[in-house]
C-alpha cells in the first residue's frame, strides 16, 4: 500500500513538473521573425508585395504577445522593409489591429478527456466531498459535474491574440514636414530597434 502511495506521489511530482515546462514555454513572447504556423496560430512578421514601392505588411503575436508589442514590431518592420528596398521613408496607406480570441475548457481531476487537467493532459483539478444526513457521502469535481445544481463542466478560459496589418507605400529623400502617416525608416529602426527580441540563435 505504502509502494502505490509513493508511486502516485511521483507520478504527481512528475506531472506538475511537466505542466511547469508546458507553461513556461507557451508563457513567452513572440519574437521579431517571418511568420511560422497558420491561422490562429500564425506568428511573426510577413509581407507582399503589391506595387514596386507598395507593401502590404502583417505582424502576428502570441496569446501571450501585447497589442503594443505587436504593433511596434508590425512599424519596425515596415522601416526595415522600405530601407531593404532603397527608399528613406514610408507612409502608411492604412493600418489596422485585429483582436482574435479562442474558448477552451480545462476539465478537472477524474475527467477521461483530452483536457488540460484530464488525465489525458496528465495535470490535476479540484474535487470536493461531503457527508449529509440522508444520501451519505457525495462528492463534486468540475469535470463530471456537481449533485447539488449549482452547476458543473469544466474551468472556461479565453485567450486572446493580436494581429497588425498595415499598407505602406516608400519614397525617398525627407517625409513632408506634418504629415502624421510618413515614417523616416532610419529614425525608427534607431529608436525602436533597442526594443526588438530578436530569436535565440
Amino acid at each position: 500500500m505504502q509502494m502505490l502511495k509513493n508511486v502516485g506521489r511521483k507520478a504527481i511530482v512528475l506531472a506538475l513538473a511537466a505542466s511547469t515546462t508546458l507553461v513556461a514555454a507557451c508563457a513567452t513572447e513572440t519574437t521579431y521573425r517571418p511568420a511560422t504556423g497558420q491561422g490562429f496560430y500564425r506568428t511573426g512578421y510577413s509581407d507582399l508585395r503589391i506595387e514596386p514601392n507598395r507593401y502590404r505588411v502583417t505582424f502576428a503575436g502570441n496569446t501571450v504577445t501585447d497589442r503594443d508589442v505587436v504593433e511596434r514590431y508590425l512599424l519596425f518592420r515596415a522601416a526595415e522593409l522600405t530601407l531593404q528596398n532603397g527608399y528613406d521613408y514610408f507612409v502608411m496607406a492604412d493600418r489596422d489591429t485585429d483582436r482574435q480570441a479562442r474558448t477552451y475548457s480545462t476539465p478537472g481531476f477524474g475527467g477521461w478527456g483530452p483536457g488540460f487537467g484530464a488525465w489525458g493532459g496528465g495535470l490535476w483539478g479540484p474535487r470536493w466531498g461531503f457527508y449529509g444526513r440522508g444520501f451519505g457521502y457525495r462528492a463534486w469535481d468540475p469535470f463530471w459535474g456537481d449533485p447539488w445544481g449549482w452547476g458543473g463542466g469544466a474551468d472556461i478560459r479565453t485567450v486572446d491574440r493580436y494581429e497588425a496589418s498595415a499598407e505602406i507605400v516608400m519614397f525617398r529623400g525627407t517625409p513632408e514636414r506634418g504629415n502624421v502617416r510618413a515614417f523616416n525608416a532610419r529614425a525608427v529602426v534607431e529608436s525602436i530597434g533597442p526594443t526588438v527580441k530578436l530569436p535565440k540563435p
